[in-house]
């Protein structure tokens, strides 16, 4: 007896196409060529209206990404407009027991058939629901294993200092899987630069200004078409900060310094790797792995020179960073009320006693601020009122 009736000749075909990852549309079109063949197959089959959705080409299908085509193959369902469901196996409808399972509800509430190369099944019957959930199951294990046994190969690997991504700027990739110094000279003598530059004013911002002053390009990485290329822009403060604070710099091979930690995002499971751990907790450190633009000790120095936690979660030594979370935002508010001031002086071409009284409790709190992160002596509001003057107030930090 044939599972298929023509109610469900009646209605449309869905051929949903899927594969997990833009490498491979590309590569592996052999895969593509057998999904789309199920085109073909539907026709013989008996259902005239065969439609195929392959807006899922490139996502992977274990739950972490939006599909909108499996959300489009769901509403179809939804609206009784599906006599069949056809694809080559169950992992390209899903990879992660939470669709699979809704997949198979919606079909058995609608009477809607699902269809592989290996049979045809119908979700309201026992025997061919326990069948699907076998191999929705199985899909699912298979690609925990799949990780599993690539996670413990690059971990593998990793211990031997020989999983190499991205290269830092200033080191080169050679064919035998090592890395050395960039052969272009120009590039390590402005790496060099920067950590000179460091010790001479022992500050990274101080450093960041200094090559803006000077107009000095530092090298970037940019990678076209799996292209590695040197291009020399002005740098901003984040590229200063990463090559002062790079382990790499001093020579060391490092592996695992983000934490992993797992969210729920809009119903899905989402990984965020945001959070860098000590490097006393990295899962592999290898020191005098290549050569180095700076020793360990030395950077290690540079790297106390400031807290490693974001502002607002630390506790600085003395306890400095209490507090500081509100002096920044009393900070802020300083630099909107210059500018409001600014604003209406241009507006009026007049300022009154009350504006300049304004402005130096600006001051005041600027000066709070910055005696919470360096310690410097806080004058009262009173004394320090008295210690300004007019002209103070007119100073190029308020323009």
């Amino acid at each position: 007896m044939t599972k298929i009736t023509p109610e469900h000749l009646a209605r449309s075909a869905i051929v949903y196409i899927r594969q997990s990852t833009p490498q491979q549309v590309v590569h592996n079109l052999e895969s593509q060529r057998r999904q789309y063949a199920l085109v073909e197959r539907g026709r013989q089959l008996g259902w005239d209206d065969v439609q195929v959705i392959d807006d899922d080409l490139g996502r992977t299908g274990d739950g972490r990404a939006a599909r909108p085509g499996f959300e489009k193959l769901l509403a179809a369902i939804c609206k009784g407009n599906v006599g069949a469901v056809l694809s080559i196996e169950a992992s390209r409808l899903a990879r992660n027991a939470r669709e699979w399972h809704t997949l198979l509800e919606f079909c058995g509430v609608v009477d809607t058939l699902i269809l592989d190369e290996d049979g045809i099944y119908d979700p309201r019957l026992p025997n061919d629901r326990l069948l699907l959930g076998m191999k929705g199951t199985m899909s699912e294990m298979e690609l925990s294993i799949l990780r599993q046994r690539a996670g413990e190969a690059r971990k593998q690997k990793a211990r031997r200092g020989e999983l190499l991504a991205n290269v830092a700027v200033g080191y080169s990739k050679t064919d035998d899987g090592r890395i050395e110094k960039e052969p272009d000279r120009r590039v390590r003598e402005a790496i060099a630069l920067v950590f000179q530059k460091f010790t001479e004013l022992q500050s990274a911002r101080q450093v960041f200004l200094w090559i803006v002053q000077e107009q000095i390009l530092l090298p970037a990485v940019i990678y076209t078409a799996n292209k590695r290329s040197i291009e020399w822009k002005t740098p901003s403060y984040r590229t200063v900060y990463h090559i002062l604070t790079n382990r790499v710099y001093s020579g060391a091979y490092a592996f695992g310094r983000r934490s992993v930690e797992v969210k729920i995002d809009n119903g899905r499971k989402r990984m965020v790797r945001n959070r860098m751990r000590h490097w006393k907790d990295w899962k592999v450190l290898i020191r005098d792995h290549h050569e180095s633009y700076i020793t360990w000790e030395s950077l290690s120095a540079i790297n106390t020179c400031w807290p490693t936690t974001p502002i607002g979660r630390a506790k600085w030594v003395g306890g400095r960073f209490a507090g500081v979370k509100l002096c920044l935002l009393v900070s802020f508010g300083a630099h909107v009320a210059a500018r409001s001031y600014r604003s209406f002086t241009a507006a009026t071409h007049r300022s009154s006693a009350m504006s300049v009284l304004d402005l130096t409790m600006i001051r005041w709190t600027t000066n709070v601020f910055r005696s919470a992160v360096f310690g410097a002596t806080v004058l009262s509001p009173k004394r320090f009122l008295i210690d300004c003057n007019h002209l103070e107030l007119r100073q190029p930090w308020l323009r």
